[in-house]
């Protein structure tokens, strides 16, 4: 069976429906957010940050997959508009540790709490049996979020 025929079948079709459904998801909550101008990648450190505690730069890089001069700039960004900032490594000058300000918590969580409200009223517009079928769902995305 080639490629091609794999993309035709119907379990392909529905997995490519399915996938790009979560993303339509994904991608409507990704859009509330505390602070309008800032990028996926910005929310990204600054939800690290509140998670994980300080990071230098390196550790950031990796995390979010993207290159050392690419995580500076973002870094730079979130410092000028006062949502972290930024000190020399204590062992190392050279290297450079992030820690979020009162001000990037305070854009996370209204970030999170404008994700939730969302989201919490699409749930609420949901039929007590759909509510259902999502509640029994959730243990197979959380394992495929999870793999």
């Amino acid at each position: 069976m080639t490629q091609q025929d794999h993309e035709r079948s119907a379990d392909d079709l529905d997995a490519v429906e399915l996938r790009l459904l979560i993303q339509r998801v994904a991608r409507r909550i990704r859009a509330k957010r505390g602070d309008a101008a800032l990028s996926d990648a910005q929310l990204s450190v600054l939800f690290h940050l509140e998670m994980h505690g300080d990071s230098s730069l390196g550790r950031l890089a990796e995390h979010d997959r993207v290159t050392p001069p690419s995580m500076t700039r973002t870094v730079a960004s979130l410092k000028e508009s006062g949502y972290l900032e930024t000190e020399p490594g204590k062992d190392d000058a050279r290297r450079v540790i992030a820690r979020i300000t009162p001000k990037g918590l305070a854009m996370v969580q209204e970030t999170r709490r404008l994700r939730t409200a969302w989201f919490a009223a699409q749930l609420g517009d949901l039929s007590p049996a759909e509510r259902s079928a999502l509640q029994e769902v959730m243990p197979i995305l959380r394992r495929i979020a999870e793999s």
